[in-house]
């Protein structure tokens, strides 16, 4: 790695830093004009709004902005480079375009990694902190207000509840049926259904369990309180606002890992989240080396159609991600795709533009 490496490396690191601020801090103040009133409302500790709440919120918007403000601010100052014809000494030196990416590509590399890092590990556990201070000072207290509540504990198992206080852990008019080739095989009714904090188990009160058979039915009744094991709990019934976001890597694998094990709906959230913790580091490399293919060219008119050009493309791309993800959401896609999509589809557009576009 020589000098002009380090300068550029510098140069674009420094950029992309300042961006970040501004634009974060531009997003908190709008953000706490927005909530200023239910803080005074909710009488919010303002040790509470700035270190559980805005220390927490900082690094969320500056990692989620990341891709964006790198391409932005790559554009940025390259196209000043471009303008300041620096960018035609360092090709009339015998620097190669492609040896010009290079430092363009550990600079992106650096962000990419530390990006992976906080997303992974570091960032759920402020969110779960920031989540928490929203619930309690910003949204309405969360009751949980399904009426007629059906689930699928395992495959071929489901449960029912009419009613479920979240406040209480208890669940009314509690069935769960064991269901094989559209047969009704075992089906357990009770009252109520509570969950027991010290034994980690449902305790289930007046309850019966039938058992079809297929000369005589098998019917056993119970007073007195049981415990059992299903594979639920009262975290299934919580506010699930945003609860993805709260998830380290490990624990998404092992909240989706459950879904799959009940065979219920509602799994993409969980892996368009997990997928795109992978495709966001190559997004910020992808948009680096495409914000230097944009911007190396030196314009007559100055460096403002070339920032232009620039956001047009990160609102393309915003626009792209979107859309897949909404499609995604909604089982059109599967998740993987959606995530990948717009790194294809924007790394397929950067090579064909690395070999057409004059320099």
């Amino acid at each position: 790695m020589n000098i002009l490496d380090k300068y550029l490396i510098k140069r674009f690191l420094t950029t992309y830093v300042f961006a970040v601020l501004v634009i974060v801090l531009i997003i908190m103040v709008i953000d706490f004009v927005e909530k200023n009133d239910d803080f005074i409302q909710k009488q919010a500790p303002m040790r509470a709004i700035l270190l559980q709440y805005y220390a927490n919120l900082a690094p969320y918007w500056a990692n989620y902005i990341s891709p964006l403000m790198i391409f932005i601010s790559t554009v940025f100052f390259t196209a000043q480079m471009a303008a300041h014809t620096e960018i035609v000494a360092i090709l009339s030196g015998g620097v190669s375009f492609r040896r010009l990416m290079f430092p363009y590509f550990i600079g992106a590399s650096i962000i990419a990694i530390f990006s992976f890092a906080m997303v992974g590990w570091i960032l759920p556990k402020a969110n779960t902190e920031r989540l928490a201070f929203e619930n309690l000072y910003v949204n309405d207290k969360f009751y949980f207000s399904t009426r007629d509540f059906h689930i699928a504990v395992a495959p071929n198992t489901y449960a029912y509840m009419s009613s479920y206080n979240n406040e209480a852990k208890t669940g009314y008019d509690f069935t769960m049926e064991k269901i094989v080739d559209n047969k009704l095989i075992e089906k357990l009714s009770a009252k109520r259904i509570q969950w027991n904090d010290s034994t980690k188990k449902w305790k289930i009160q007046e309850y019966k369990i039938r058992t079809l058979g297929n000369m005589k039915d098998k019917m056993v009744y119970g007073t007195a309180p049981k415990d059992t094991t299903i594979n639920l709990s009262p975290n299934d019934f919580e506010n699930e606002h945003q609860i993805q976001e709260s998830y380290t890597i490990p624990e998404l694998r092992e909240k989706i890992d459950l879904i799959k094990s009940r065979g219920s709906e509602g799994i993409e959230t969980y892996e368009i989240e997990l997928y795109q913790r992978f495709a966001t580091p190559f997004a910020v490399i992808i948009l680096a080396l495409m914000g230097l293919i944009v911007s190396a060219r030196k314009a007559r008119g100055g460096v403002g159609f070339q920032i232009a050009v620039g956001f047009v493309l990160a609102f393309v791309y915003i626009l792209f991600f979107i859309m897949s993800k909404g499609i995604a959401e909604s089982g059109n896609m599967p998740p993987i795709m959606a995530v990948w999509l717009p790194n294809i589809v924007f790394g397929a557009i950067g090579t064909v533009m690395y070999f057409t576009v004059p320099r």
